[in-house]
């Protein structure tokens, strides 16, 4: 690898900390540029050249341009030596594929309606019925969640991976999400945070303030 790889998007974003993570994981040399949120630059004809759906992480490596933060999670792994997070095993494979598919199909979509309802809404303009009703159906997901970790202690077996990756960063945020008064309890669900937040990936990018 010659250079740093630019990853363009601001650090508050869940997707932006996969990427980042991920390449902190694999020791890479990052250029991070600050895009998205506050800082616009997204909706810039310069940037939309990069990615037209105007959204983050966008990364060039080299002459090589890519988006969506899971597509960029799998390239690093396989470009860049990271077997241990993203094992070339076909069934392994296929078994983080999957949860990280079920993460934007199922899980995202209910999450971040109550990530955006709580965290993103000053707390005088929320609705406390509709959060609740948001809560109800995201702490269904997170019951899938929970069960799966029930009998061993990531996602695709003994070994961490990008499935835990991508998963607790949204689990880390509903936990710590403080509009929930209450929330479905997940005990599997947080021994498994527990022994993802050691991860020196997940301090540096996950535990910072929500925003």
């Amino acid at each position: 690898m010659t250079g740093k790889i630019k990853v363009w998007g601001r650090v508050t974003s869940s997707n932006v900390k996969k990427v980042l993570w991920v390449a902190d994981e694999l020791k890479l040399a990052i250029e991070r540029i600050d895009a998205g949120g506050k800082f616009g630059v997204v909706d810039t004809p310069a940037y939309r050249a990069l990615n037209p759906n105007g959204r983050v992480p966008t990364v060039e490596d080299g002459d090589f341009l890519l988006w969506e933060s899971n597509a960029v999670m799998r390239y690093f792994c396989e470009k860049y030596n990271g077997e241990a997070l993203y094992p070339a095993d076909a069934r392994q494979r296929a078994d983080i594929n999957r949860w990280l598919d079920w993460s934007l199909s199922t899980l995202s979509p209910v999450d971040t309606r109550v990530f955006l309802a709580t965290i993103r809404t000053p707390e005088a303009k929320q609705d406390k019925a509709e959060i609740a009703r948001m809560v109800e159906q995201a702490g269904h997901a997170y019951a899938i969640m929970n069960d799966r970790l029930k009998d061993r202690p990531f996602f695709a077996g003994k070994q961490f991976s990008l499935a835990d990756l991508a998963l607790s960063i949204f689990f880390d945020r509903w936990s710590r999400n403080p509009f929930l008064a209450t929330r479905p309890e997940a005990p599997h669900a947080s021994a498994w945070l527990a022994r993802v937040r050691e991860r020196e990936g997940f301090r540096k990018y996950v535990e910072i303030p929500l925003e």
